[in-house]
């Protein structure tokens, strides 16, 4: 029985026979034709836009009463396709430069497509799959292809795949797919926030899987531990047979926590918050006490121009409304180095984690950031919203940030426009720089919220997005812990609310040591919501001081790990 080994991204196990999909590639060469020709290819290519718009439009009108989600991005695809600035580039391609009309697709496509996956956000680099979902939809239709979706399995597979793109996920049987293995993605991928919201089990990252796979029959998928079993034998298939019974049931009495009030076994209150990257409504919002990071790159990343002040007042006022009354947190722009707009040219940069982006940018870009900062105390007239800056490396920048609130505030008040004049001000702690006068920090600001995945990084020294050195990045080092347990104490003593962000908030077992160490805010994904609140209700506050404590005395990450999966074991 050979094993193979991913990332699992969707908790679960899955039995079943393989099914290989290989979505519609094609194969484009660059390629020209010769004069007088245009306004024929020019035609071609029209021609397919209209029946991939076609095509769109009968998968939007399928889902619009079924599934607003699905039909969300079917019509985002739209959008897409009739992007002014991509289709501008392809005509002009086709009648300047005389392409053929798949090659200008493919050029055009794919440049805007390596332009989002270069974003620092996760969740808007992995808006470059809808680019290539759509150039995709439009080659196959100029190569005079059928198209293929997931929609019509005969029967319950494992579906093996390079990669799924949104069209792919969208159109799936959720009956028939039992889980999901791909040799790319990760955490924050497409392809794991669907499973995710379907519960279906995933694994992504397997290296070469359609091929190692195309001819096993059947497999064991174990999305708790990342391992893929191919061929197992009958003894592994009935262990797992079992473990998959005693994972049901355990989801079953986990899903029930999430209507509850987020408790401690012994009564003390934690309050449980939703990140958030869009304006759109999210369950979440019905199971949370706030939110605790609004992301608001993606008014940015989505839009052909820099979004105007009445643009993101209507945005943030609408996530104020879907929040019903809760606080908001709303992380201003955080963009710049890899994380690119197309309309605002930024220069290339060596090391662009450590280069002039986020609030750096920001306060280097007057005019930009005095829009943003209008924009949100104007909506904060609408609800309670606070104000949080990222990317902050010292003093001097929050004093720096906080003299332009204080600015935009008195143009407010003398061209009479409503504001709320007590707006809560915050950072982000991102930076070791900052944690580490973490106490000198909080005299100046009104609240602060800790963003692990960078902190860890920059905590160790490591590129979280290379995956050639992942074991480095250790988000439970005890060092981690340590720094983390300083932080909260320091903003505790002051009186200061301070949660996490980062993904290390939404980690049941995460949150045990969290809690002990004294933090009383968690801010996650909706997904993982019920987790952690279930977590919370097996362990006295008592219980997690002692293992908060333990864990900062200890010499490695697995170590750590250990420690927790065993005490969460006691108590399961």
């Amino acid at each position: 029985m050979r094993i193979l080994k991913g990332n699992p991204v969707s908790r679960g196990i899955a039995l079943g026979n393989v099914f290989v999909y290989k979505a519609f590639t094609a194969d484009v060469h660059e390629s020209y034709f010769e004069e007088g020709h245009a306004q024929e290819q020019l035609q071609k290519f029209r021609d397919a836009a209209r029946m991939a718009e076609s095509e769109l439009d009968r998968v939007i009108e399928k889902f619009s009463s079924v599934s607003e989600e699905k039909a969300k991005i079917f019509a985002a695809h739209k959008e897409i396709l009739n992007d002014e600035e991509v289709v501008e580039g392809i005509e002009g391609m086709i009648l300047d430069d005389h392409a053929m009309p798949d090659y200008a697709v493919d050029m055009v496509f794919t440049e805007f497509a390596i332009l989002l996956s270069k974003a620092k956000d996760p969740l808007i680099a992995a808006r470059a799959a809808d680019l290539r979902d759509v150039r995709n939809r439009v080659l196959r239709i100029l190569k005079g292809e059928k198209e293929m979706n997931l929609a019509h399995l005969t029967e319950q597979v494992v579906v093996v795949a390079h990669d799924l793109l949104p069209s792919d996920t969208a159109t799936l049987d959720r009956e028939k797919v039992l889980g999901i293995i791909t040799e790319v993605g990760g955490a924050t991928s497409h392809t794991a926030i669907i499973a995710r919201s379907y519960s279906i089990p995933a694994v992504l990252g397997v290296p070469e899987a359609t091929e190692i796979l195309a001819s096993v029959g059947h497999v064991v998928l174990d999305a708790l531990a990342g391992k893929v079993l191919i061929e197992p034998d009958q003894q592994t298939i009935l262990e797992y047979q079992v473990k998959l019974a005693e994972y049901q049931k355990e989801e079953c009495e986990t899903r029930e926590y999430l209507t509850k009030i987020p408790l401690t076994a012994s009564g003390e209150k934690v309050s449980i918050g939703l990140n958030i990257g869009s304006t759109e409504p999210d369950e979440g919002f019905k199971y949370s006490d706030f939110v605790g990071l609004f992301r608001t790159e993606f008014l940015y990343m989505e839009s052909e121009h820099m979004p105007t002040e009445e643009e993101q007042v209507a945005a943030y006022r609408k996530v104020l409304a879907n929040a019903m009354g809760n606080p908001v947190t709303l992380r201003t722009l955080d963009i710049g180095g890899d994380k690119s707009l197309r309309y605002l040219a930024l220069p290339k940069e060596e090391n662009p984690f450590l280069g002039n982006r986020a609030l750096r940018l920001c306060l280097s870009l007057p005019d930009l950031f005095r829009t943003q900062l209008r924009a949100a105390l104007r909506a904060s007239a609408f609800g309670e919203l606070w104000l949080m800056f990222p990317m902050v490396g010292t003093i001097d920048d929050v004093r720096n940030a906080r003299a332009r609130v204080e600015s935009v505030k008195a143009e407010l008040r003398t061209e009479g426009i409503a504001f709320d004049e007590n707006i809560k001000v915050g950072i982000m702690i991102e930076i070791p720089s900052i944690a580490v006068i973490a106490d000198l920090a909080a005299k100046e600001v009104d609240f602060a919220s800790v963003g692990t995945n960078d902190l860890t990084q920059y905590l160790h020294a490591v590129d979280r997005m290379n995956a050639a050195i992942v074991d480095y990045y250790q988000s439970m080092s005890p060092s981690m812990f340590r720094m983390l347990g300083m932080i909260f104490s320091e903003f505790n003593k002051a009186g200061k609310p301070i949660s996490v962000c980062g993904e290390l908030a939404g980690d049941p077992l995460a949150a045990i040591p969290l809690v002990g160490l004294g933090l009383r805010k968690l801010s996650m994904n909706a997904s993982n919501i019920a987790r952690v609140k279930w977590m919370l209700s097996k362990f006295t506050l008592t219980e997690m001081k002692e293992i908060a404590e333990r864990v900062q005395l200890m010499a490695t990450q697995a170590d750590v790990n250990q420690l927790l999966k065993e005490e969460a074991a006691k108590r399961a």
